[in-house]
This record gives C-alpha cells, structure tokens and sequence, in this order.
C-alpha cells in the first residue's frame, strides 16, 4: 500500500507544479492499480503494484520501439519520459551481472547443465529476481549460460 500512496502523493505535487505530463502518467498509473484491485477484487500489496507497475514499463519500452521504427521521435520521447517517472516507483533493477549470480545459484540447485533444462531454471529464477528484473534480461541471462556449458 505504501508505493500507491507514494504514487498518490507524487501526481498531488506534479499538479501543483503544473508537471501536465507527470499528471496525465501517474494518473494512468492509478487506474491501472484501480482497475487491478477491481479486477482481483482487494487492495494491492506492493508486490501486486510492481508487478502492474512492471507491466507499464514493459508496454512503455515496445511503444518507443514501434515509434522510433516508424519514426515517431516526438512520440518516442514521450514515452521515454514517461518511462522514466514509471520506473521512479519500482525497486532498483539488478544489473545482468547480478542476474548472473543468481542464475548460477539456481543452476547449482536443480542441476540445470543445458538448454533443455532453460524452463527449470527460469522457473527457479523468476521468484528471486520477482520486480528487481525484466524478465525478458533474465531470460537472456539465462540462456547465454546455458549455452555457455
């Protein structure tokens, strides 16, 4: 509960300050959290608010791909900054060396030798990285260490 309100309190001081697009994005924000809690019908943890969160990164992060390949600049760069105000709510990110480690802990603990086993691992890393790392970084991590064996 405590991000929604950090969220919360952060659009009070971008409408004071007059931020028209920090408003109209951490409105969005809200009613994406809003319409989980409708959705799952109780009020979000801050784990469930990462993870709407974490989905908002993700659709702001192929956005500005299809923008800049159709060419879109000033489209891109909107979603770019609001981007940026989105991750503000999430935890740090751990960067692929720190993946890494984790993923060579895991491999240790099920055994995981190949590409074969890429499902094992990635199921056993998922819950240690849960909103620290794209899942699309791990899984990239995580086959680069597989085929590395």
């Amino acid at each position: 509960m405590a991000v929604r309100q950090d969220i919360a309190k952060e659009l009070t001081r971008a409408i004071k300050a007059g931020d028209k697009l920090k408003v109209s994005c951490l409105r969005l924000v809200l009613n994406a959290v809003k319409n989980k809690e409708i959705e799952l019908k109780h009020e979000l943890a801050d784990e469930e608010v990462f993870k709407v969160l974490s989905t908002l990164v993700r659709q702001r992060q192929e956005s500005i791909e299809q923008f800049e390949k159709a060419g879109r600049t000033d489209l891109a760069e909107k979603e770019k900054k609001e981007l940026e105000i989105i991750k503000g709510f999430l935890p740090p990110q751990l960067t692929e060396q720190e993946i890494l480690e984790i993923v060579k802990e895991a491999a240790r603990e099920t055994g995981a030798e190949g590409l074969k086993d890429m499902g094992r691992l990635m199921k056993a890393v998922m819950p240690r990285v849960k909103g620290r790392a794209d899942g699309r970084t791990v899984n990239a991590v995580v086959r680069k260490f597989l085929e590395g064996r």
